[in-house]
């Protein structure tokens, strides 16, 4: 992940860094070093396989005792688990260090990268285990691989995340040769590290399902004697920590798509921000409080707060670095809790799509006016009323999108599930609305013309080298005054500063830095404006850049005027790009990216799908969980209308244009 990552070395240094791709001695290193882990990991494997070794059964034997889970089920959740954690705590580390220094050599120039590394690794292990350990078939959904060889489908998809993030790395490297450093977490390659990770979690509640299930057919035939009392009273606390475990885990590695704005640089419009917190917090958060139960969107909800608020405590304070800010989801939680109370109180049950849509509606509208306020005084860029309009209707969209996604997973994790005409509908409809709500986020009007006129204060010394006050007018000066947001932008020079820029009264377009912005060393320091569809920067201050190569732009003399134009934000914070690419390459590379993307989300639904269809329907198949989806929503694998007037029509209406109920 070299664009996302910096060695934290002397600032004087930073740009000496390569570019376009990793030192060859790095590339070497980290492709022997990757190979023997593996090769180490497959031999330990295939000789549990054959029979040998005591390694995994011991380990196994003890993750099952503390967990009350089939071994092929302990081992591997919870090494995932532990795994998912460093990963996380590396990328926002490794994401600081590039915003605070710059570039570096390659994977092994960065402290941060080794976690990322170990995590991922970590991941794909863990899907290994769950592939090779079981002796016996685990459960109806498991998938043949030879005669007597049963792979749980949740240990498949684990191997597919972990091998997706992984592949990521080489592919990163490769990127940059091709494109040079896209210095912004939305590459292509690094998304695929971040997605890979995230729906790892997907993954991992398939495999507990899994082993839950087989554990309770081996008590019920007798194969496992019935835990007592007290064990079933520990086994219950358990199920209900893993669940909330893993729904928190899901709403982070949702939210770490909008990394870019939790740390004040993003180079997308601001109203992409509103819709990837309600898609998160809809589709984790609908699908905790079916899944887990009352009070279980805000315990998932409390989950996020501890692991990224100690990641954040970790990143800044401890390692000092600048520090991501983060969203509470607490709202959110509330909102989809009190639809669920309300269904309870009247009908005694939670339909499920009808929370999903009703919930994803409210996260849109009434949570989007909560973090628009949260926003005001605890992200580094504050919500505007221009954002009301597109940002309520693009997470509205987000949001319902994802609250029918969160309540099919529910379904598919606690066994009842729609019709499979239905289900892939509604999982396509989602998947097409928030692909549509993306390219609508990210178009683009770049504005020409607009110029911003610049005068300096006389410099002085700051703790990182000459600052100086900026006085600016922008010309025309609506392009400012009646944009989203306009501010001062400082980073790769030991830190990073982002401040809003201050509006001199009764002087249109005229605007002042609040305090003395950077201007030399290897400083970035740039003025944005964020207008409409347009994100548009004019430099102050840029270092010379050789290995690009890239020459100085000097920031203007004390007292001197100086007129610079305004161009695509994206030219001055991607300025490592290469030019002159070919444009085929630059068209089917990202669809490569999309093809191998897509085919992992394929297997995820199937995946999922194929493991709440196994017992769907059966008496005690699923759990508590099985209580609260909604009785009237989805059962046996068909669509059970509610028992309304409302519902009576709607089924009347399906009757008439043929299609059936169970679908």
């Amino acid at each position: 992940m070299a664009a996302l990552g910096a060695l934290s070395v002397p600032t004087v240094l930073a740009q000496t860094q390569p570019a376009g791709g990793a030192a060859i001695d790095q590339i070497v290193i980290a492709t022997v070093a990757a190979s023997l882990i593996f090769g180490v990991l497959a031999w330990v494997c295939m000789r549990h396989r054959a029979g040998h070794g005591r390694i995994l059964h011991s380990l196994g034997a003890r993750a099952s005792q503390a967990t009350g889970l089939p071994s092929w089920a302990a081992l591997p959740t919870g090494l995932a688990g532990i795994s998912l954690i460093v990963a996380l705590l590396g990328m926002y580390w490794d994401i600081s260090l590039h915003i605070d220094v710059g570039r570096d050599e390659g994977p092994l120039a960065n402290p941060a990268h080794y976690l990322i590394l170990a995590g991922l690794f970590g991941v794909l292990a863990a899907g290994m285990l769950a592939v090779y350990m079981p002796t016996e078939r685990p459960g109806p959904s498991a998938i043949r691989l030879t005669r007597d060889w049963h792979a749980p489908v949740g240990g498949i998809m684990l191997t597919a995340c972990g091998a997706f993030a992984l592949i990521g790395f080489p592919l990163d490297d490769v990127w940059h040769r091709l494109f040079g450093q896209d210095v912004t977490l939305w590459g292509p390659t690094h998304l695929m590290l971040i997605g890979g990770a995230t729906m790892t979690v997907i993954g991992m509640a398939n495999l507990v399902v899994e082993g839950v299930r087989h554990r309770d057919a081996q008590i019920a035939s007798g194969e496992r004697p019935a835990p007592a009392p007290r064990e079933q009273r520990i086994t219950a606390r358990l199920v209900l920590a893993r669940r909330v475990g893993l729904m928190g885990a899901l709403l982070i590695g949702l939210s770490t798509f909008q990394a870019e704005f939790d740390f004040g640089v993003p180079q997308f419009a601001l109203e992409l921000e509103p819709m990837m917190l309600a898609l998160a917090a809809s589709m984790a958060l609908v699908c905790a409080r079916l899944w887990i139960g009352p009070g279980g969107a805000l315990a998932a909800a409390g989950f996020f707060i501890a692991i990224r608020g100690t990641v954040t405590l970790l990143v800044g304070p401890v390692f000092g670095q600048t520090d991501p800010h983060l969203p509470l989801y607490l709202a959110e939680a509330v909102l989809v809790e009190a639809i669920a109370f309300g269904f309870m109180r009247l009908r005694g049950n939670v339909p499920a799509l009808t929370l999903g849509a009703l919930g994803g509606l409210a996260i849109g509208t009434i949570g989007f006016a909560a973090e628009y306020a949260w926003s005001q005084f605890a992200m580094p860029i504050a919500w505007t009323p221009d954002l009301i309009g597109p940002g309520v209707a693009l997470a509205t969209v987000a949001g319902v999108a994802g609250g029918v996604t969160g309540a099919m997973l529910a379904g598919a994790l606690s066994g009842e599930m729609p019709g499979r005409r239905l289900a892939t509908a509604l999982a396509v409809g989602s998947l097409g609305l928030v692909m549509v709500g993306t390219a609508f986020g990210l178009r683009t009007d770049d504005l020409t013309g607009v110029t911003a006129e610049m005068r300096l204060s006389e410099p002085t010394q700051g703790a990182t080298g000459q600052v100086a006050d900026v006085e600016v007018r922008f010309d025309p000066a609506a392009v400012a005054d009646e944009a989203l947001w306009v501010t001062s932008t400082a980073w790769q020079g030991g830190g990073l500063e982002v401040e809003d820029l201050t509006a001199v009264p009764g002087e249109p377009g005229v605007y002042r830095t609040p305090q003395p912005v950077p201007i030399d060393g290897t400083w970035k320091t740039m003025l944005r404006i964020h207008n409409g569809d347009s994100l548009i920067a004019a430099p102050v201050f840029l270092p010379e850049d050789p290995a690009i190569p890239a020459e100085e732009v000097p920031a203007p003399a004390p007292g001197q005027t100086v007129t610079r134009n305004l161009q695509p934000d994206i030219e001055l914070l991607q300025r490592e790009q290469k030019a002159g690419v070919a444009t085929w390459l630059k068209v089917v590379a990202p669809l490569v990216v999309l093809f191998i993307t897509l085919s992992l989300l394929i297997l995820l639904a199937w995946g999922s799908d194929r493991v709440g269809r196994s017992t769907a329907g059966r008496p005690g198949s699923g759990s508590r969980a099985s209580d609260s989806v909604g009785r009237d929503t989805v059962r046996g694998g068909g669509v059970r209308l509610p028992r309304t007037r409302a519902g009576a029509s709607f089924s009347a209406l399906l009757r008439r244009i043929q299609i059936p109920r169970r679908l």
